[in-house]
């Protein structure tokens, strides 16, 4: 009788066995199927590379977090000039700060997706740590920006919603601006850093895509032909006034030496005389993400039609 026990006992014993292996094998392959192990191939500006399909862990090290933080997307480690904008303390405040040379600080954060700039070193080197995806500078239009940065992480839908109606908050405003300054007025917008001064084009942040493109403000001929090119204009502030007409927005930052405001050759511009500056926290204006776009126009609402 002990004999028939026995081996009954182990081969209850194998059955359970199977049955936990197989029920374990389940969960994992239902994990697999969720959020972090399921994977899907976005076409990036240098091919098809894949991507986690719901990003967990992000570091970012361009000037879109603020697109990740408007599509609910985790972030934990930027770039210190996105940890500079009051518009991100509360979301980053938490997140350190990295750049394309602090790779030990990257692994140690564990991302799943690293968004790159082209120009960012260590590229073969981030790609070891995770799936990288760079983008070029102004390779694509601002708004078009947002809608790949909302196809990278699975939320492209969400994307498209809001540049529709972003176009549709900015069409409404840019009229109201226009009815109350005048089609022809033109303005330019221009920052002073590091004893450096320059004019900038549709297109380069410091709310010119709100103001040239979104709103359809025009840029003095002048301003236009010299950042044709770059994008942006280094001067002098001598000739700032050759530069300058109706209204002047001023990227500024106070920690530098903005004493050029204080001179005559800037309070003799006819803008200036006529109250026709519109200063701007130059860390809150800096990027084109949907979170700055959004601020961007608010304000330019409310300092053109107050």
């Amino acid at each position: 009788m002990k004999k028939l026990i026995i081996p009954f006992i182990l081969i209850l014993v194998l059955i359970l066995s199977a049955c936990g292996n197989a029920t374990k094998s389940q969960s994992v392959g239902d994990a697999s199927k969720g959020g972090k192990s399921k994977m899907i191939t976005y076409q990036s500006e240098n091919g098809p590379i894949k991507v986690p399909a719901h990003p967990k862990r992000v570091v970012v090290l361009t000037g879109n977090a603020g697109d990740l933080i408007s599509l609910g997307v985790n972030i934990v480690g930027v770039d210190e000039w996105a940890k500079k904008s009051p518009l991100f303390n509360d979301q980053l405040k938490d997140v350190p700060a990295v750049s394309d040379e602090s790779l030990e600080k990257i692994i140690e954060l564990k991302p799943d997706l690293i968004i790159g700039s082209n120009d960012n070193k260590n590229l073969d080197k981030l790609k070891q740590i995770a799936p990288t995806v760079t983008y070029t500078y102004n390779k694509v239009d601002y708004l078009t920006q947002h809608l790949e940065i909302g196809k990278l992480v699975n939320k492209e839908k969400e994307a498209q919603n809001w540049i529709d109606d972003f176009k549709k908050r900015a069409n409404t405003v840019g009229n109201e601006i226009k009815a109350k300054i005048g089609e022809n007025s033109t303005v330019t917008v221009m920052e002073s850093y590091d004893k450096d001064m320059g004019i900038f084009g549709d297109s380069w942040g410091r709310g010119t895509e709100v103001l040239y493109k979104a709103i359809g403000l025009k840029m003095p001929d002048k301003v236009k032909e010299m950042t044709s090119k770059e994008g942006y204009y280094m001067i002098s502030s001598e000739v700032l006034p050759d530069y300058v007409e109706d209204y002047l927005i001023v990227s500024k930052y106070n920690d530098q030496d903005n004493s050029y405001q204080q001179t005559d050759l800037y309070k003799g511009m006819p803008a200036v005389k006529n109250n026709h500056v519109i200063e701007v926290d130059g860390n809150a204006f800096m990027f084109n993400d949907s979170l700055t776009l959004d601020y961007q126009l608010k304000y330019f609402e409310e300092h053109f039609l107050k």
